[in-house]
């Protein structure tokens, strides 16, 4: 696990770009807890307000691009952060302010400050977050940017073309998703229901990596995307290197997968709430 701050130590910061869950199970509400739980503080930069509970999206409403520039650049200039990530950014405009910001603020691949970038497009309902016409701005403006993007596979086929149904087709994912820019590129095995495990490739033109963990019988998997991103900015703030960073994340989520609890009528949150049992057993 990362190291918990002492009482009235300043920990490291985290800062997450993404949607709200009004449901409180994916979005910023999923990075947030994430972040905290990991021992750190969350800066938020919201860039859109969804309506949506454990059933379905059934609206969202775009924060206006400056704005979402300005909670970033605030944040940045006075506060500072270690890693950020993205999440639902909606529309090419508020993709675009985004990644101007970022480059600005030097926060990206290459930088000082690590992004890690969420391509979010849709919800796990299938419910769309982001305008169609956003995806050549995802492709050509936020991967080219991030030190890891992280899809989920429908996030996969929409960016690549490629749909994920074996190992092969997962590595000519990942080596399509690294040749748009990403410095490294996960694609995650979450979602291939053929397989009794869930493995997740790393690939960063070189080095293939794989982490398998074994799949969990639940259907309480609302923000796990979130919480595998959130839990990965949280390592790479800590200086961890990505490979590292995506094998924690990796545990971070499969744990809070287990601990996944139900809520409403429809899938229930993914959880890092064990960690405050760990915390009370030591």
């Amino acid at each position: 696990m990362l190291p918990l701050p002492a009482p009235g130590e300043t920990p490291r910061r985290v800062l997450t770009i993404a949607g709200t869950d009004s449901g409180g199970g994916a979005g910023i509400q999923a990075d947030s807890r994430t972040i905290a739980l990991c021992g750190l503080h969350a800066c938020v930069a919201v860039a859109a307000v969804t309506v949506q509970n454990t059933v379905g999206v059934s609206g969202f409403h775009e924060i206006p691009p400056q704005i979402v520039a300005d909670q970033v650049r605030t944040v940045v200039s006075d506060i500072g952060v270690g890693a950020a990530k993205t999440g639902m950014l909606a529309s090419t405009e508020i993709i675009e302010a985004v990644a101007d910001v970022a480059a600005e603020l030097g926060i990206g691949r290459d930088t000082d400050v690590p992004l890690v970038v969420d391509p979010v497009s849709a919800s796990m309902h299938g419910d769309s977050l982001l305008h169609a016409d956003a995806l050549d701005a995802v492709r050509h403006r936020l991967i080219p940017l991030a030190t890891v993007v992280t899809p989920n596979l429908d996030e996969v086929r929409l960016i690549t073309g490629i749909e994920v149904v074996d190992d092969a087709s997962a590595r000519a994912a990942a080596e399509a998703l690294h040749a748009l820019g990403a410095q490294w590129a996960v694609v995650k095995g979450g979602h291939l229901r053929t397989s009794s495990t869930s493995t997740d490739l790393l690939y960063d033109g070189d080095r293939m990596l794989e982490f398998t963990s074994p799949r969990l019988p639940t259907g309480n998997d609302h923000g796990g995307g979130d919480t595998l991103a959130a839990a990965i900015a949280c390592a790479l703030a800590h200086g961890r290197s990505v490979p590292d960073a995506v094998a924690f994340g990796k545990e971070w989520v499969t744990r809070s997968l287990a601990a996944a609890y139900d809520l409403g009528a429809g899938h229930g949150p993914v959880s890092p709430l064990w960690r405050l049992h760990e915390s009370v057993d030591a």
